[in-house]
């Protein structure tokens, strides 16, 4: 059976949550596994044929090592993640010798216009790597640094599951 991916950096638990959720929604007919980006593996197994990549947004793109410091400094409990971000992983990542989807999104502060998105770059990123990328990066929202969540945005991540189902045909 095939197996989905899910991979995520998260500082607050927001991006978290987000990822939880889409890795419960596409469970529905398939194995999927959702992995904090430290424990995330360097090579896909030859069994993923889908990747779902989600990282915060920080200073309009993925985070750095300074912005991630810059986040630990403004929590109030523990982070979630504390090693390497998506940006390091996607480093490491070898390219694959098979076929796999991706398809990246973010969680970012909503306040009117706000330029950046650490998914795009995510995409970017995995065309490079020549993945096939099965549809456009998506945001979904935070109130403020530390979130939390916008109301429905759990529901959002649900529903953007079934455009990846039906693009994956699974």
């Amino acid at each position: 059976m095939a197996r989905a991916l899910v991979v995520f950096e998260s500082m607050f638990g927001n991006t978290r949550a987000v990822a939880e959720a889409v890795g419960a929604a596409l469970a529905e007919g398939r194995h999927v596994d959702v992995v904090e980006v430290a424990a995330a593996p360097d090579v896909l197994p030859d069994d993923v044929d889908l990747l779902v990549v989600g990282a915060p947004t920080h200073a309009f793109s993925l985070s750095r090592a300074s912005t991630r410091k810059s986040a630990a400094d403004q929590a109030t409990g523990e982070l979630v993640s504390r090693g390497r971000g998506v940006r390091e992983w996607l480093d490491a990542l070898a390219p694959g010798d098979h076929t796999v989807r991706a398809i990246a999104f973010d969680t970012k502060v909503k306040v009117g216009w706000l330029p950046g998105s650490a998914a795009k770059a995510i995409t970017r990123r995995l065309r490079r790597l020549r993945f096939t990328v099965a549809g456009a990066p998506v945001s979904f929202y935070v109130a403020g640094t530390p979130g939390p969540l916008l109301e429905g945005e759990i529901e959002r991540a649900t529903a953007w599951v079934r455009t990846i189902r039906a693009t994956s045909r699974t």
